[in-house]
């Protein structure tokens, strides 16, 4: 064993044992699908009690959204109820007190010149005409302080920052930038009229209100020059903070202040969406799809796919120790993303078996190991491009999105990370190890590496060429998307409860209701996507889509024939959870990762691939929205949730696909495109065929054993799997071949004329 094999086998070894360490002592969190958690309502209180302004509700709904992501709350639910309800669900917390303080506090920052001290409340000089009026506020020592109106207020703040001074002492403080205006002007009169008064003058001190409380009232440094005042626009927030607080009030200034003053008038806890005969299936559909997946890569890989099995259950640990370490939530919709992962992390291991007989058969290596080894290194590019590609999409996902869009972010980055550990550490060190012993040496066959496999015999026999007329295969792709593209223009979205709201009808009823029965009983009535939740004592929620007084009837009447007595305690609109802030963001975020996988592919291969892989992926995109709108299936969270899973894995069919284009041209340069693409092609499809029979087996799996939840979430994978594979080869690459042949003008051969 040499150097760098003992270095990859300490690396798999540390990285397994962490796993296991973290796995069993760091509980992972479980979203309100899964747990449940803890549910607080806030209601708005406009100044006006006979106005409610919409437009300040909704601000109010995305202002606590942000304040959420920085507690570090990942996947909670908060949608507007009624005219000035906000309802807000967080999986897993720990505090809910503290949590229902954060939320409910205006966070009014504002910064003031003190004038001078005050002997009361009430020690006000009469106000001149047209000046704005002084009020009296106590500073951290309970001394009343007259302070002039805020030229400055947290809308002139850019970032606050929580930070702890070792140095100076000062012990935990936040500092705080401000925005163009707040810079040049704001700051630097208010200072610079501070320092005009003598050093121990109450006068000099600048006081940081919020919430009309004097968290900090320093006074201006002596240094500071009269009228100038501190340029930078830079200042430190101090007041023996501990670092909770520092951080809290880091995350109210950056939230930003409520539009109107919220009330917490109810909080409690909630049971899971999810019954437990649906958690049970999903379950139990992974198992089976696991190791279905596991059996077909064995029969296929033999030795080395037993080995690869045993990599991935070590992906799947590392995986989840991962989403524990950094507190991620797990949600159904990711579960089944996290079991899809295991069987999209058969794509590397795949690559490499199938260079490994590319080696051994056509090249004809002595060996299974150094076949094994040339398939490593000849595999490692386009295992790293597809990864990569992946990782920029995951991370503009993250730092961009936020809500449900950034969680994805994050598992994604987490699936690519540790499946690159996998199949080119934790794979190798088993395989290699492996192939190094007698008894495999003298028997190369059992390695599932020494012989063409059935596909590749197939290929060699009818040796089809596919890029012969690419504009045919363009046609199809077209007409595929003008088919879908009908489907959403003629029969439109239905948009679930996330994107448009609903109804939710609260009960309290005589006797404690099953809420898998109550799902039953609604799914018969003709309402199978409400969503049902138990909270508090004797109470259930049940949440729908838009309906009719009847149709409400229909819902009260299915609750009560299952109890004794059901009465209404709430019954009103719902705003959509996914707002439109987010959905913005979310679609920001994703243009901006197609944009940045555009320049990478561009840059690690040419323009012309970097385009034609970006077009296919979108023409996926429109395909499986169009398919969704002619199956009248609902565009929800879920599907969502599979769409993102989607574009995260549909352009490594391209790069896989394009490296190998990239290969064969450096080989022959003077070979016309569309041979080296049908080569590309033929040489890459053992891998298409077998990557893709791995996932199809998790999916199948879902969609027949995971329950009415998942069965759309597969479903939408399926298609949006089955279209990724085929636009990898037949619209992608015509299109590059297309393009090419387009722009690309022949030079003469050496020595010939041109002309007449």
């Amino acid at each position: 064993m040499n150097r760098s094999q003992r270095i990859r086998g300490l690396l798999a070894l540390t990285a397994v044992a962490l796993s296991l360490y973290i796995a069993l002592t760091v509980p992972v969190r479980l979203g309100l699908d899964l747990r449940g958690g803890t549910q607080i309502v806030l209601e708005a209180q406009p100044a006006d009690a006979t106005v409610t302004d919409d437009e300040a509700t909704d601000r109010t709904v995305e202002v606590l959204r942000g304040r959420i992501d920085a507690l570090g709350v990942a996947e909670p639910t908060i949608a507007r109820s009624g005219d000035n309800r906000i309802v807000v669900e967080l999986p897993g917390v720990q505090d809910p007190r503290k949590a229902a303080d954060v939320l409910g506090r205006t966070a009014q920052l504002t910064f003031h010149q003190v004038l001078g001290t005050a002997n009361s409340a009430d020690d006000l000089p009469e106000p001149l005409p047209k000046q704005p009026r002084q009020h009296v506020l106590a500073d951290e020592s309970g001394r009343l302080l007259r302070l002039q109106a805020a030229p400055l207020t947290g809308n002139d703040v850019k970032e606050a920052v929580p930070g702890f001074d070792q140095q100076g002492g000062a012990g935990w403080h936040v500092s705080v930038d401000f925005e163009d205006s707040g810079r040049d002007n704001g700051w630097a009169h208010l200072t610079g009229q501070a320092a005009c008064h003598p050093a121990g003058d109450p006068a000099r001190r600048v006081a940081i209100v919020l919430d009309d409380k004097i968290i900090s009232s320093p006074q201006v440094d002596p240094s500071v020059r009269c009228v100038s005042g501190i340029s930078g626009g830079s200042t430190q927030i101090t007041g023996s903070f501990s670092p909770g607080e520092a951080r809290e009030l880091a995350l109210l200034i950056n939230g930003g202040a409520l539009p109107v003053p919220v009330e917490t008038v109810e909080q409690r806890t909630v049971g899971p969406s999810l019954g437990a005969q649906a958690i049970t299936a999903s379950l139990r559909a992974a198992v089976i799809g696991t190791a279905l997946t596991a059996l077909f890569i064995t029969v296929v890989y033999r030795l080395m796919g037993a080995l690869a099995t045993v990599a991935l259950a070590c992906y799947g640990l590392i995986s989840y120790a991962a989403l524990a370490a950094l507190g991620a939530t797990l949600t159904l919709p990711g579960l089944a993303g996290f079991v899809l992962a295991i069987g999209m992390a058969v794509d590397a291991n795949v690559l490499v078996f199938e260079r490994a007989r590319e080696e051994y058969a056509v090249r004809h290596r002595p060996t299974a190991r150094s076949s094994l080894a040339a398939g490593f290194r000849r595999a490692f590019s386009a295992i790293a491009d597809s990864n990569i590609t992946t990782l920029i999409a995951a991370g503009l996902l993250f730092f961009l999105a936020s809500g449900p869009v950034r969680g994805f972010g994050v598992t994604l980055g987490i699936g690519v990370l540790a499946s690159m550990l996998s199949a080119l550490v934790i794979t190798r060190v088993l395989a290699e190890y492996a192939a190094a012993r007698p008894c495999v040496r003298r028997r190369p066959r059992i390695t599932g590496i020494a012989h063409t496999g059935t596909v590749r015999d197939r290929i060699s026999r009818s040796n089809p060429h596919l890029m012969r007329h690419p504009r045919r295969w363009l046609a199809a792709s077209i007409a595929a998307l003008v088919l879908a593209g009908s489907g959403i223009a003629l029969r439109g979205l239905d948009f679930g409860i996330e994107f448009t709201g609903g109804r939710v009808i609260e009960y309290a009823t005589a006797t404690p209701v099953d809420p898998d029965q109550a799902r039953a009983a609604l799914a018969d009535a003709g309402f199978p996507r409400a969503v049902v939740q138990t909270s508090g004592d004797n109470q259930l929620t049940v949440r729908t889509s838009r309906l009719t007084n009847a149709q409400t009837a229909e819902v009260t009447e299915a609750v009560r024939d299952l109890t004794e007595h059901a009465g209404k305690l709430r019954d009103e609109s719902i705003g959509p959870s996914l707002g439109k802030e987010l959905r913005r963001g979310a679609l920001i975020a994703l243009a901006v990762a197609l944009g940045a996988q555009l320049i990478y592919l561009a840059t690690r291969f040419r323009w012309l691939f970097g385009t034609a892989a970006v077009s296919a992926l979108a023409h996926d995109v429109v395909i499986l929205t169009g398919i969704f709108a002619w199956l009248g299936k609902p565009i929800d969270g879920v599907f969502l949730a599979a769409l993102l899973t989607v574009i995260g894995y549909s352009v490594n069919d391209s790069v896989v696909v394009f490296d190998r284009i990239r290969e064969l041209s450096r080989r022959d340069r003077k070979a016309p495109l569309s041979r080296i693409s049908n080569e590309a092609l033929l040489q890459t499809l053992p891998r298409t065929v077998n990557t893709g029979m791995g996932a199809a087996f998790i999916l199948t799996a879902l969609a027949v054993f995971g329950g009415d939840t998942l069965t759309d979430f597969a479903l939408a994978l399926l298609i949006g799997l089955a279209v990724g594979t085929y636009s990898s080869m037949f619209t992608a690459t015509p299109l590059a071949v297309e393009i090419h042949n387009r722009t690309h003008v022949p030079r003469p051969a050496a020595g010939s004329t041109s002309g007449t």
